[in-house]
């Protein structure tokens, strides 16, 4: 028996000389990505593109349609080709940060690049993850595009995470209907959601990540030591032993969409324990991390008491559609609360009363950041503040495009007080920062929020000057032509013309008014 024991623990053995005792999860035993051949299909100019991309149109806001145009050319311009030892599976949309595909970052990226799916297959930028996924679920939240090794040690404070992919992955299927993507990510998506509740987790079944995990580095989540004494600044790398806000509302946003996910494909049963984690987890977030007296949601510390710190990583909570009626007004008062968040460009991603709030940025302590700000839109549509999504939305474009303007590209993200770039910024940030001038103007600024497993596109029109789209992709082959005439009130029933590859229902929506429109094949 000694021998069979010792027989079976040898198998175990990595080729470091390692035992790997790491929990299986049987659910990886269906990832198609991991068994995926490498696709060796170059990527497409921006030139041989363009045509094919959405055009949007906006009588009198060319600077938009500028820098509208200025984020495609960038995005394309890093596409990339899978290195031969990288493991990787298809051509991707490289992070534009460093040698390493970031998790965070690609799940924000596809959320604008979806428009761009009929030039080149954006999404299969997360096949590269998903077939670097661990037999225990484990994802890396930065692997080399040269090697294909994960950055980090998977039981590193700051090795994964933020878990965003599902809303990525549930954002493309309500784009294009493609269940048959949507069958083959499920199992990778449960269970790396599974592998972070394992590994993740308090006693009590709250969450934790670290500064760089959470995707947000600096921000003052708890007190730390002096750097010197540590290395790395704690706030990057060290959890605090705190329950972290964002990771708990992420992990309750990523259950709810599994949990869709399944019904969709007929997989309910397989997934109880996400129904009873997602209801569990509200109940604890809005018990414990809800402060009545700032109207917020905040971190618990290691003695138990409240952090005072208001993070833009509050707002998942709205996304997360877990904020009680009696709470949602005064929660999202603070995005127009001049002390907090309602600065000269919304949304910093630290309240501007926090004695670290930096009026120039200072990366996440305080800068705009175009991911967290259309995470923020989002929410804001699906409680129902469609009037401050679109108002928060413009404001945002006219900053972004005017940086644009001055400088000729885009950026990493922006100063809260005034129209520049954030101190520090990347530049050339194509990158998660398409989302303004491609979803952002799309969705919040034009109204066009699509439905394809219902055959529907929302109109929400607001805009008084004529605009529309040609070649808008809808569904998964479908492409419509929009227009809408000028009006000369918000009151007045839109003039909308409409032609489509496919059948669909077109609702339209304005100020006083909605109809719906039947529009064939033609």
């Amino acid at each position: 028996m000694l021998d069979q024991a010792i027989e079976e623990v040898d198998k175990l053995r990595t080729n470091d000389g390692y035992i790997d005792t790491h929990l299986r999860e049987p659910l990886v035993e269906e990832n198609a990505f991991v068994r995926m051949p490498q696709e060796d299909v170059p990527p497409p100019s921006f030139e041989d593109a363009w045509d094919v991309l959405p055009q949007p149109f906006w009588e009198g806001h060319e600077g938009a349609i500028d820098c509208y145009r200025g984020a495609w050319e960038l995005a394309f311009a890093n596409l990339r080709r899978p290195e031969p030892e990288s493991g990787f599976v298809a051509s991707f949309i490289d992070t534009a940060f460093n040698d390493c595909l970031f998790m965070w970052d690609s799940a924000f990226i596809l959320l604008f690049t979806r428009y761009g799916r009929r030039a080149f297959d954006f999404q299969r930028t997360l096949d590269n993850l998903y077939a670097s996924q661990h037999p225990d679920g484990f994802i890396c939240r930065e692997i080399s595009t040269f090697d294909g090794k994960d950055r980090f040690e998977r039981f590193d404070a700051a090795s994964t995470g933020p878990n965003v992919v599902p809303w990525t992955e549930w954002e493309h299927y309500g784009d294009t209907a493609d269940s048959d993507r949507l069958g083959r990510v499920f199992p990778v998506l449960v269970s790396y959601y599974r592998w972070l509740r394992r590994h993740r987790t308090w006693r009590d079944g709250t969450y934790w990540t670290s500064g760089l995990g959470s995707g947000m580095d600096n921000q003052p989540r708890f007190p730390q030591r002096p750097a010197g004494e540590v290395g790395w600044p704690e706030r990057l790398t060290y959890h605090g032993h705190a329950v972290w806000i964002d990771a708990c509302l992420q992990q309750i946003l990523s259950a709810d969409l599994l949990l869709r996910m399944a019904d969709a494909l007929g997989r309910s049963g397989e997934v109880a324990d996400l129904r009873e984690e997602r209801d569990r987890l509200s109940l604890t977030v809005n018990e414990r991390l809800w402060n009545d007296e700032t109207a917020f949601y905040h971190d618990e510390l290691a003695d138990g008491t409240l952090s005072d710190v208001q993070t833009v990583g509050a707002f998942w909570a709205l996304l997360a559609g877990l904020v009680p009626q009696e709470k949602i007004s005064s929660f999202v008062g603070q995005l127009e609360d001049p002390k907090r968040f309602g600065r000269p460009h919304r949304v910093p991603s630290l309240s501007a009363d926090h004695p670290e709030y930096d009026p120039d940025g200072g990366y996440w302590l305080g800068g705009v950041w175009p991911p967290t700000n259309y995470m923020i839109l989002r929410g804001l549509d699906r409680a129902g503040y469609h009037d401050l999504a679109h108002e928060i939305s413009r404001e945002d474009l006219d900053h972004v495009v005017k940086v644009f303007e001055d400088t000729g590209t885009l950026w990493e993200n922006y100063a809260p007080e005034r129209t520049a770039p954030g101190n520090r910024a990347k530049d050339d940030f194509v990158g998660w920062s398409g989302l303004v001038p491609v979803a952002g103007l799309f969705e919040y600024v034009f109204g066009l929020r699509a439905d394809a497993p219902s055959g529907r596109l929302l109109w929400d029109i607001r805009l008084l000057e004529s605009h529309g789209v040609r070649g808008y992709p809808f569904g998964k082959d479908g492409v419509l032509d929009l227009s809408c005439a000028a009006r000369g009130s918000a009151t007045e029933e839109p003039e909308i013309q409409v032609r489509s590859t496919v059948p669909m229902e077109l609702v339209i929506r304005w100020e006083g008014g909605e109809r719906t429109v039947s529009v064939p094949e033609n």
